[in-house]
């Protein structure tokens, strides 16, 4: 047990502010969709719900005229709510979307990640550093995140040998905290107690984090699952004589997708078209991101393929659910807030054990 503690103290020292930095940017990130949604409300949902909405290859042609001759539109997201607008993904710059008022035509703007997202995603991933340097090594930001989160791990498995209780008595004693007996046995429990409530869930979200941070680590996750990792994909160099090929898509079969997969699956949540393939998303709890594939001829709108969520390749189950587990977006809004909660009390940990130890050591109280 001794060895334990100190295991558990001398980890956290060097590292804990960097973990409080960690947990409490993840936690501001798990509602980032609802603050974003929120904060720009005509953005994502329509003026007022009508009829019939204006068909695809009308409203794309809309969207084609108000962008850029060498931007394409790569693909349309329809959401079975009425209320919702049309998200027209766009080539670049990355992860743009224009979005159209499907009943009246209306370009709604464009949708892009808020400055105050980028910047806690920056501090949260990398310590507002870069991810690479110049010659592709990692940058020093990802490296202390990544080091402090495995560091994270072990003080978590310290914590809980340290936390087991030796008898009923002892246990009633560590699941409550204590409001009446000072500040110091407030802090106390909020580490101890506290920090049992959240450790299977920063547990989760330490073991999934770390995916992105080490090869070393996702190759050995991935195949203690058996599965390979997913090999990010090359990228491609940019052909500054690329031109705009919007003219050259047939929009009106993407309608036609779009009828065919709605009328036969009732219970999507979403539908993604691109040219020659869709994906139909269900609307149900668990792995979000899962999806039934679609292949279609881009001159006809015939459908000439189909695969199924549960054939789809285990690397990409596994690397689906890594991330929901990471957001806590698998269990719906009730496990984003458990996620939400769980990352203040991770934020709050070290911070309260710099408290008792300093009371300890330098105060001798």
């Amino acid at each position: 047990m001794k060895l334990f503690r100190k295991l558990h103290l001398w980890l956290s020292v060097p590292f804990g502010l960097v973990i409080s930095c960690i947990c409490f940017t993840g936690a501001i990130l798990v509602f980032e969709k609802e603050i974003t949604e929120w904060t720009n409300p005509t953005l994502y949902k329509v003026k007022n719900v009508g009829k019939q909405p204006i068909p695809l290859d009308k409203l794309l042609n809309i969207v084609s005229g108000h962008i850029a001759n060498d931007t394409q539109i790569k693909g349309v997201t329809i959401d079975k709510d009425s209320r919702k607008t049309y998200q027209v993904h766009l080539s670049k710059p990355q992860r743009t979307s224009i979005h159209i008022d499907k009943y009246t035509g209306e370009i709604k703007g464009k949708s892009e990640r808020l400055p105050f997202f980028i910047t806690v995603s920056k501090l949260h991933r990398w310590l507002m550093g870069n991810p690479r340097t110049e010659n592709g090594k990692m940058g020093t930001g990802k490296l202390i995140v990544g080091t402090s989160t495995l560091i994270f791990v072990f003080v978590l498995l310290s914590g809980i040998v340290i936390w087991w209780p030796r008898n009923k008595k002892v246990l009633k004693n560590r699941l409550s905290i204590n409001w009446k007996k000072g500040w110091k046995r407030f802090y106390y429990d909020l580490h101890v107690v506290g920090g049992i409530y959240a450790v299977i869930i920063l547990l989760a979200l330490s073991l999934t984090g770390l995916t992105w941070s080490f090869p070393w680590y996702r190759n050995g996750f991935y195949q203690l699952l058996g599965s390979e990792a997913i090999k990010a994909p090359k990228s491609k160099d940019h052909n500054p004589t690329d031109r705009k090929i919007n003219n050259e898509i047939d929009f009106h079969q993407w309608q036609n997708v779009y009828d065919q997969l709605s009328r036969k699956n009732t219970s999507f949540s979403k539908i993604m078209i691109s040219n020659g393939t869709a994906q139909l998303y269900h609307n149900k709890l668990g792995n979000q991101r899962a999806s039934d594939n679609y292949t279609f001829l881009p001159e006809t709108g015939e459908i000439t393929d189909f695969s199924p969520y549960n054939k789809t390749e285990k690397s990409k189950k596994i690397g689906g659910w890594i991330y929901l587990i990471h957001v806590g977006s698998w269990g719906g809004i009730l496990s984003r807030i458990f996620t939400f909660f769980a990352a203040l009390l991770g934020a709050s940990l070290p911070l309260t054990g710099y408290y008792l130890w300093l009371k300890k050591k330098v105060f001798h109280s």
